[in-house]
């Protein structure tokens, strides 16, 4: 008799449950994590980089709060959601984002407003003279349903982040919406629930002054799996679609985003893995990071320390459209999470680093096409690098990477402010090998020092140093590989060793120095 669950539909871009449970779809039960905000509070913030689930997650409290009970058939909530009480519920999404201007966010604004009230049946009664407002429209639900309110925020923030290059049309954004949002604090008799979702906490919005019992759960241990899938959902929920799949390389390419407790795998990713059947960046495609690679094209950034970075609570937490931090803008937008905890004395310091082979690759792959003037240069070079590495021809990697950084004309580096940045040199060059997925460690602590890069491949271990120099080799990159033993722990566990020393000269702007020992 055979055992094999049956296949369903795979839910790629439904964000609405109904129709999910009503087609028969996937689902992985993310209702005890509802049952247990409601237990516990009234006043929500989560925040989660985008393709997470979070709009599935609040159509969800949707469904819940109006008291369809026949869509929970089967689920948690079904026997542990109080189902005596039904409860209007405004939602408001600004998921598509808005023209830019102020009028344009305020007409979308008015046109929820009114859609809501329609939709609840209390547009006459929350008409009063000039247009709608939130406040009318919730105290006009709570007197003709009798129960409190319920709202729901989907992207409060779209429209701040839709124009973060522009810091004064993003401020007027930021402005208006807190205006729209403040007034949910004065109108806390008349509510029971309140959840907002985005992808950053703005830390001057006025939200988060005014409304300061907005309890924000986005680090909250018992909410990491809020959003996504674990590997114990990946396991039982989706067993029938593993077969076929190595389930190890899986985990490796997908898996890994954590907010301090169980770690998850973006849903927009597995459900198109067991879609095409062939491992892709699929979540990094769904969107190009250009503000992010402008952000870092214009900063002295070592791309080796983006990983292992350790960041304070109030550093991952705000994000301002004036200063935004790099650790901020990589944490929120989902490519670093969090490694691991260590306090400072009372002080929580979270260690950040990529989530995934996905994230990582990809990012690393766009930086370093953004540091580098010839794309077609880049994307010739790195297939025959990885070629060179595997056949251990390191005199004709010597060549390939010389001749890719003198096809960099000067008018470049004048141009661009990275490339007057030291650590440039370096960090296009762990760019370049990380992004084959190669495992590479860079600024790797020993106990004899700082080890610049290792590369390690199948039983080899290239090790590298790098210098800049004013202009002519001085060997010195070697001298310290050798006088420090950088090569020591690798020879003693049998591995064949490439010591590597590069330099690169500060004048001509090219490798002059590339000596092997």
């Amino acid at each position: 008799m055979s055992t094999t669950l049956p296949r369903k539909k795979l839910p790629i871009g439904i964000q609405n449950f109904a129709k999910l449970r009503e087609e028969g779809c996937y689902y992985v039960d993310k209702t005890p994590f509802a049952c247990r905000l409601v237990e516990e509070g009234s006043y929500y913030f989560l925040s989660r980089p985008r393709r997470f689930g979070k709009s599935l997650f609040v159509d969800t409290l949707k469904e819940l709060f109006e008291g369809n009970q026949s869509l929970f058939k089967g689920l948690y909530a079904d026997k542990n959601w109080d189902w005596s009480k039904k409860h209007p519920v405004l939602r408001f999404s600004f998921g598509e984002g808005v023209e830019g201007s102020q009028a344009s966010l305020a007409t979308n604004i008015q046109e929820q407003l009114e859609n809501t009230a329609d939709r609840l049946g209390v547009r006459e009664a929350s008409m009063r003279e000039g247009s709608l407002s939130l406040a009318r429209v919730v105290i006009a639900a709570y007197e003709k349903f009798g129960q409190r309110v319920v709202i729901l925020v989907d992207e409060y923030d779209k429209p701040i982040l839709d124009y973060i290059e522009n810091k004064e049309l993003a401020g007027q954004m930021r402005d208006a919406l807190s205006l729209f949002y403040s007034a949910i604090k004065e109108l806390d008799a008349h509510l029971k629930f309140v959840l907002l979702t985005g992808v950053s906490k703005f830390s001057k919005v006025n939200l988060f002054s005014k409304l300061n019992n907005l309890n924000d759960i986005t680090l909250d241990q018992p909410y990491s799996a809020i959003c996504g899938y674990t590997d114990r959902d990946v396991d039982t929920v989706f067993a029938p679609e593993l077969e076929g799949l190595d389930r190890e390389k899986v985990r490796q390419w997908y898996n890994g985003y954590n907010w301090t407790g169980e770690s998850v795998y973006n849903p927009f990713d597995v459900l198109l893995l067991f879609q095409k059947r062939v491992f892709q960046p699929f979540w990094y495609e769904t969107g190009s990071p250009s503000f992010l690679l402008k952000v870092l094209r214009n900063r002295p950034t070592f791309l080796p320390d983006l990983s292992q970075t350790l960041a304070s609570y109030d550093l991952l937490s705000t994000f301002d459209v004036d200063n935004i931090s790099t650790e901020a803008l990589l944490f929120q937008t989902g490519y670093l999470t969090i490694q691991s905890i260590k306090y400072q004395g009372v002080q929580p310091r979270y260690l950040m680093d990529y989530p995934n082979l996905e994230v990582k690759t990809s990012l690393l792959e766009a930086l370093m096409r953004d540091w580098t003037p010839h794309v077609a240069q880049a994307s010739k070079r790195m297939p025959e690098a990885y070629d060179l590495m595997e056949a251990n021809d390191l005199d004709g990697l010597r060549q390939l990477l010389s001749a890719f950084y003198e096809s960099i004309p000067n008018e470049w580096y004048k141009k661009n402010p990275i490339a007057q940045y030291e650590g440039y040199y370096a960090s296009v060059f762990y760019a370049f090998f990380a992004s084959l997925g190669l495992e590479v460690h860079a600024e790797k602590s020993s106990n004899a020092g700082r080890l610049d890069m290792e590369i390690l491949i199948e039983n080899r271990a290239l090790i590298f140093e790098f210098k800049v120099v004013d202009d002519e080799a001085e060997g010195k990159a070697l001298t310290q590989i050798l006088e420090k033993g950088y090569d020591r722990a690798h020879r003693e566990a049998g591995r064949e060793v490439h010591c590597i020393g590069v330099e690169f000269s500060r004048e001509h702007r090219r490798i002059v120095g590339w000596e092997m020992g």
